[in-house]
């Protein structure tokens, strides 16, 4: 059956300010030392399954220009803009008819824009197993990540170990994001994964989902669909999305769903959620820090340190992070990584917006 993709692209990145802004965020930035940036890899990633012209980015519609010029090869049409950003539901529909437009049906793979594989055969191979099961009509796929430590950040997937088809097994529920104690003992049970937010169906099973579990931005996404080409596309699409509800896929679709599988994702993936996360993809000194720019550092370990042509001397310091832009200077405890966002919040309240 034939391959599509859909990379969701529309977030902001705060938690990674102040390099990551609204006018270029996370997606669009290179963390990994090799001057590609993750959206870049996200689809340099999936070419192996799918075909550039089967490729669709879905972004806010500030940012096509940025896809453009990342991507010059992902035809024009396949950059398709949100005016106001709905969560992933409506972000999925609006590819998915897109897709249904081409073809009469295919299989769909959602990627997110911002998220690293280190072991790539790894993945692809996930993806095609997964690809197989979700062939069947009305199956529904997800990758799941088999966790190495009891995370509190991300939610969990419960699957039933004796259930399954090939590598896949059936899914029990969706679970919040835990505190640590509810964490370990997830962990314990070896029967719960790390929602990664990566989705396989056939476009003709989530259209079906999306009609039977969320009706009104359904038939919304249908009148999108209809208007697909007129010169009234603009239009009508503007119009539909900013009356869509905003809906996760997750709790739209996928927790109300029957027939749903997950397949334990073992490739070296991290969701690159916070600064925290430059210390596992990028390579630490001596002295456990990770230093770009211009630095200098004494008694200073494990801290990350991103900067340019200025020079950062940093004394004396342990666990911080410090991040130099033109115009703006973070200086933050690791463990009060999480709050990074309250400060755009300040910011916005002081309407102080040329730094957001």
């Amino acid at each position: 059956m034939k391959k599509t993709a859909l990379i969701m692209a529309g977030g902001r990145g705060e938690r990674f300010w102040p390099r990551s802004r609204k006018s270029c965020p996370k997606q669009f930035l290179s963390l990994t030392g090799d001057g590609k940036t993750m959206i870049q890899l996200t689809v340099e990633r999936i070419l192996p399954l799918v075909d550039m012209e089967d490729i669709y980015v879905v972004t806010n519609r500030d940012y096509r220009e940025l896809v453009h010029e990342q991507l010059p090869e992902l035809p024009e049409e396949n950059i398709l803009c949100e005016s106001v950003g709905r969560n992933t539901a409506p972000c999925i529909g609006l590819g998915a008819v897109h897709m249904a437009k081409k073809y009469e049906d295919a299989i769909m793979y959602v990627l997110p824009s911002d998220h690293l594989i280190k072991y790539n055969a790894i993945f692809l191979r996930t993806l095609d197993d997964a690809a197989q099961v979700a062939e069947e009509q009305g199956n529904l796929v997800t990758i799941g990540i088999t966790p190495d430590y009891p995370e509190t950040g991300y939610g969990y997937i419960r699957f039933l170990p004796r259930e399954g088809k090939g590598r896949a097994f059936r899914v029990d529920r969706f679970v919040e994001k835990p505190d640590l104690e509810t964490a370990k003992s997830y962990l314990a049970t070896e029967q719960y994964l790390w929602n990664s937010g990566m989705f396989i169906w056939r476009l003709s099973t989530i259209l079906s989902e999306l009609e039977k579990n969320l009706p009104e931005t359904s038939a919304g996404l249908q009148r999108i669909a209809a208007a697909i080409g007129t010169d009234g596309e603009q239009r009508v699409l503007e119009r539909e999305y900013e009356a869509f509800s905003s809906e996760s896929i997750d709790y739209g679709v996928m927790e109300k769903a029957e027939h749903i599988y997950t397949l334990p994702g073992s490739f070296g993936w991290n969701d690159v959620g916070s600064w925290l996360a430059v210390e596992k993809i990028r390579p630490t000194n001596e002295f456990g820090n990770v230093v770009e720019g211009n630095a200098v550092t004494v008694d200073t370990v494990r801290c990350i340190i991103q900067g340019g042509e200025k020079l950062i001397a940093a004394v004396g310091l342990e666990d911080m992070i410090i991040v130099d832009t033109p115009d703006a200077l973070l200086v933050c405890d690791k463990s009060d990584a999480g709050s990074i966002k309250k400060v755009l919040e300040n910011l916005k309240i002081c309407n102080r917006n040329e730094y957001l």
